[in-house]
């Protein structure tokens, strides 16, 4: 515990402090977390709309600037993990437990319960279904995670600072990063952490419970004191995985995840509708594209449905994006060490939207073809449509127990790496933390996700995020504009020397 700084008993007890309070007054937590939320949405959804647009825009730009060739590390810095494995320990903290959650349940309710503008259950709800799923998951997604990391990584392995939110604003504000404005930052980057992964932890363990009581009918559904025993096991899991450090635990972990990953993708595309599957991949691949700009800055000013949609939708993905991005950016940065700026950008925007984008054209296709065919899954909870899929399909049962294990790998490997990012964060910038402190972030993440469950589950950890995303969202904005300072400079003192 020597290395712990001011900005770990800060941090620390802000997070008590949420959580004492959701424990003893819950009601009163959610009513005032609600207002918050709402607030945000009507008041701040065009500013979510234009950030987000801002730092797609801000990645392409990298991703063809001559800057590009410039790595991420010294000279001669080579990466510490292979392309394969890199790649699946950024998708694993990346996505995770969202696309088993989501997977089926979001291409199903644009199609048959909500959709965006088209009519319930028609082709074009179809096509509209998919095209907003692959934006919502899609290169928007990446960029908020690319941005931070990208700072982070340049600014840790190329300049030697510390892997700390603050240092990446030092070409702006100086030393002034080092006293009480850093810690600021700080702070309010493991808070925006700790509540974006808790509540991650909430929908695997939501999940996790209705998946077991589909296979077992001893199980309750949606049932709050097995979800406490889920997180209370998933604890000792993670925790165990920590303990054993960044290159064993998490390493195995990832390439565990994307092992069951693929094989219950591979089952869902041969006993789904595989030439539906194919062919909605490729049409929507089109028409994402087609309609990207357009959906990008859609904020539906003057018709107050399609408003209420884009805040349900758009804009808590954006918050959920950015209240993850400084666990899951810290995360890939320490990852990404050697690499150079455009790989790291082809590396982060482009494979995982590709990825992401087959697993929602198979998972969605398949639940909207099972919708069509007769059977109706719009009664089911979202954390119950997956596996009302599944019992429509052959070997319905065995994808379940995929399923369940895939989302379990996720859980701990998500918390893993969050309790080594947490750990990071508030021991300024430490490599390698002290268990202790690892410990105590993990109990400190599984804390904030029983309460937040406890509270209202779906409702309290969306509006949780939201909340914790609009602090941070400006730290991001400052954290682009001190990079391409700093990058700009060195660049054009490589070109001199030349």
């Amino acid at each position: 515990m020597k290395k712990v700084t001011n900005v770990f008993w800060i941090s620390l007890a802000l997070v008590l402090l949420a959580v004492g309070y959701g424990a003893f007054a819950p009601e009163n937590f959610a009513e005032v977390t609600g207002n918050i939320e709402t607030f945000l949405t009507t008041s701040f959804g065009w500013y979510y709309l234009l950030i987000v647009s801002i730092m797609v825009l801000f990645c392409l730009f990298f991703l063809i600037s001559p800057m590009g060739q410039i790595k991420l590390g010294k000279d001669n810095d080579k990466p510490e993990f292979s392309f394969g494995t890199w790649i699946a320990m950024l998708f694993s903290a990346g996505m995770g437990i969202g696309l088993v959650f989501w997977g089926a349940a979001e291409p199903l309710s644009h199609y048959a319960i909500d959709p965006a503008t088209a009519e319930p259950g028609t082709a074009e709800a179809f096509r509209e279904s998919m095209r907003f799923t692959f934006f919502h998951w899609g290169i928007h997604a990446w960029a908020i995670y690319a941005v931070v990391a990208l700072a982070l990584a340049y600014f840790q392995f190329r300049k030697g600072e510390p892997g700390l939110i603050s240092a990446t604003l030092k070409p702006l504000f100086g030393e002034k990063m080092n006293g009480p404005w850093g810690t600021l930052v700080d702070v309010i980057a493991i808070f925006a952490t700790a509540v974006g992964v808790a509540t991650t932890l909430g929908f695997g363990t939501i999940q996790i419970n209705e998946g077991l009581a589909f296979l077992f009918d001893a199980v309750p559904g949606n049932n709050f004191i097995v979800q406490v025993v889920i997180i209370a096991v998933a604890t000792v899991l993670f925790l165990a995985s920590a303990w054993s450090g960044l290159s064993k635990g998490i390493k195995y972990l990832s390439n565990t995840n994307m092992v069951l990953a693929i094989s219950l993708l591979a089952l869902v595309l041969i006993f789904g509708p595989t030439l539906l599957i194919l062919n909605m991949f490729t049409d929507t691949v089109g028409n994402y594209f087609q309609n990207l700009l357009r959906m990008s800055f859609r904020a539906a000013p003057i018709d107050q449905e399609n408003r209420a949609w884009i805040d349900g939708w758009t804009i808590f993905y954006w918050a959920w994006w950015i209240s993850w991005s400084p666990f899951v950016g810290i995360f890939i940065a320490r990852v990404s060490k050697g690499r150079t700026i455009r790989q790291f950008l082809f590396g982060v925007l482009i494979i995982p939207t590709v990825l992401s984008f087959i697993w929602f054209a198979a998972f969605g296709s398949t639940a909207i073809d099972v919708q069509s065919s007769g059977a109706d899954l719009t009664g089911l909870l979202t954390s119950e449509t997956l596996f009302g899929v599944f019992e429509q399909l052959p070997l319905g049962t065995f994808m379940s127990i995929i399923a369940i294990l895939l989302v379990t790998t996720f859980f701990v490997t998500s918390a893993d790496s969050a309790t080594f990012v947490l750990g990071m964060q508030s021991t300024n910038g430490s490599l390698n933390p002290s268990n202790a402190i690892k410990v105590t972030w993990g109990v400190a993440q599984s804390s904030i996700a029983v309460i937040l469950l406890s509270a209202g589950g779906l409702d309290a950890l969306q509006t949780a995020l939201i909340i914790s995303a609009f602090p941070f969202s400006f730290i991001m904005l400052l954290m682009m504009g001190s990079f391409y300072k700093s990058l700009s400079l060195e660049y054009k003192a490589i070109k001199r020397k030349r």
